[in-house]
Order: structure tokens, then C-alpha cells, then sequence
């Protein structure tokens, strides 16, 4: 416990920690206004009406809010030594050596990914689908006011996308993260000096299949990139799957093919990178399709 609290006391630790409880908080008040609406179940036009003027009263309260958080932070400033370390040193590198916490949840995915997928191809998508979002939802309520129950798959969607897995992995990156990029418990101390010996394996390898990689010569097994294909195409199918199941419903008629395409491929990657992770933290796989181009 000890451990933990110089953890959370560190300067450069603390803005994570109000974030999380800000996080939650927010998410908790947004779910209560959601509810009540959702409960009381009067007509979009009832539950747009409850407006106020920009001018004076949202520019006064932002006015204020500004003073506000001008007088935290020169508090902060003067009460809490920035947190600031030693001249860079070519010969000594930290361990651990961390990028700013905003940066945390990328560098923990690092971790899982090839670095070209876990630092171009997944942000990229992640900017695509959000400028995507205008086009592809199709549904008209539940725009300007606080609701569950007109816009569920949304809402789970941004919960997860943001606070289970971009959230949950700065969390991950700050407070477990130690010496070497292993993984420490909150009641552990962090040993410089640890090391700790894994045995990496990819897909093919893994039982049933017991095809390695690589054969003897250096060169990729055929049957090692056929199995992680078929796993990888497998996969992404799962989205053609429910499109024939769900194709005569009235969701799908209104989405239409590419609308729904476009959905199922992001949904689909977003799922992907939970399932990554916990297969290289149980069992140790590294990749599922290695090719002479790109491992995933």
C-alpha cells in the first residue's frame, strides 16, 4: 500500500488520478440524466426545450468556470514542485521510460501490436471512424440531450472504445507498469533488477496447430501464414455472418450495405484489440499472421 500511495503521489501521477475521478464522475452523471429521460419518456421536442441563451448565461458560467480553474492552477503551481527531472543523459536511460500520459495507452499497445499497426494504422482508424460518424449514423433521436434507450449500440460502443480500453490502458501504463515494462501489482515494489523470462509464441504454433513460423531454412511456413489468414478473414466474417442474419430487419435496410460495412469493419478492429491482448497476456502469442510485409 505504501508502494501505491508514492505511486499516486508522484507530481507528474496526480492529473491521472483527478482525471479518473473526473472520468467517473462524468460518466456517472451523463447515465443519471440519461435514465431520467429515458424513464420519463416525454417527446424529443419536450426534452430539447430545456434551453438557456448563450448570451449572458452560458458565457458568464464559462466565464467563471475560467477564473476557476486559473485559481487551481496557480494553486497547483505554487504547492506542487513540477515534476522535472535530471538533464537528458545519452549514457542513462530510465527505466521505466514512459511517454506522457496521454501517450500511455499507445505505448502500452505497442506491447501487442507490430509498432506500424499500433502507432499508424490503429490511430489512423480511430480518426477515420470518428470523421466517419456523421455519415454512417442513421438515426436521428437522441441528438441534444442525454439518452440510453434511443441510442444504445453508440453509447456502449464510445464506452468501450474509450473508458474500457483507451482509458483502462493509461491506467495500466501509469500505476503497473515498472522496471523493464513489466507488470507490477499496486502492493509490489518495483525492482529494477527484474527480469522476467517469456516464451513468445505465435498462432500456428499454438496448440492444435503446431506449425512453426519459420522453417528450417529461415523462410515463413506456408501452412503458418494459411492458418493465421484463414484466422484473420475468419474473423472480419463474422460481420458478413450477422449481415445475413439481420438482413431483412429494418436496421439493415436503413443502414444499407456500405454504411453497414464501413460499421462492422471498425467495430469488428476495435473488438480485435482486447482480444490481442488477452491472448498475449494468457498464453503468451505474439502474432496471428506473420508475412514477409506485416505482422498482426
Amino acid at each position: 500500500m505504501d508502494h501505491l500511495i508514492k505511486i499516486i503521489s508522484k507530481p507528474d501521477n496526480i492529473p491521472i488520478v483527478l482525471m479518473l475521478g473526473l472520468t467517473v464522475f462524468y460518466t456517472w452523471f451523463s447515465m443519471r440524466k440519461a435514465r431520467r429521460n429515458d424513464l420519463q419518456d416525454i417527446s424529443e421536442e419536450a426534452k430539447l426545450s430545456d434551453k438557456v441563451q448563450v448570451w449572458p448565461y452560458l458565457v458568464k458560467v464559462e466565464f467563471l468556470a475560467a477564473l476557476l480553474i486559473m485559481a487551481i492552477l496557480t494553486i497547483w503551481s505554487v504547492g506542487l514542485d513540477a515534476p522535472l527531472e535530471q538533464p537528458a543523459n545519452p549514457a542513462l536511460t530510465p527505466n521505466p521510460s514512459k511517454a506522457p500520459w496521454y501517450f500511455l495507452g499507445l505505448q502500452e499497445i505497442l506491447v501487442y501490436f507490430d509498432p506500424w499497426i499500433a502507432g499508424v494504422v490503429l490511430p489512423t482508424l480511430i480518426i477515420v471512424g470518428l470523421c466517419a460518424i456523421p455519415y454512417i449514423d442513421i438515426n436521428p433521436k437522441g441528438n441534444g440531450y442525454y439518452t440510453f434507450k434511443e441510442r444504445p449500440f453508440a453509447i456502449l460502443t464510445f464506452m468501450f472504445g474509450f473508458l474500457v480500453l483507451w482509458v483502462s490502458l493509461i491506467v495500466l501504463g501509469t500505476f503497473f507498469r515498472g522496471p523493464g515494462w513489466n507488470i507490477f501489482m499496486p502492493w509490489q515494489e518495483w525492482d529494477t533488477h527484474l527480469v522476467v523470462a517469456l516464451t513468445n509464441i505465435d498462432w500456428s504454433e499454438w496448440l492444435p496447430f503446431h506449425q512453426p513460423t519459420r522453417l528450417v531454412d529461415g523462410t515463413l511456413n506456408p501452412y503458418a501464414m494459411l492458418i493465421g489468414s484463414v484466422t484473420v478473414i475468419g474473423w472480419y466474417s463474422l460481420g458478413v455472418i450477422y449481415y445475413f442474419w439481420k438482413r431483412k430487419s429494418d436496421l439493415m435496410q436503413k443502414l444499407g450495405i456500405l454504411r453497414y460495412s464501413i460499421v462492422a469493419f471498425l467495430f469488428l478492429t476495435m473488438m480485435a484489440v482486447p482480444v490481442k491482448v488477452l491472448l498475449r497476456i494468457a498464453f503468451n502469442i505474439k502474432y496471428i499472421l506473420v508475412t514477409p510485409w506485416f505482422n498482426i
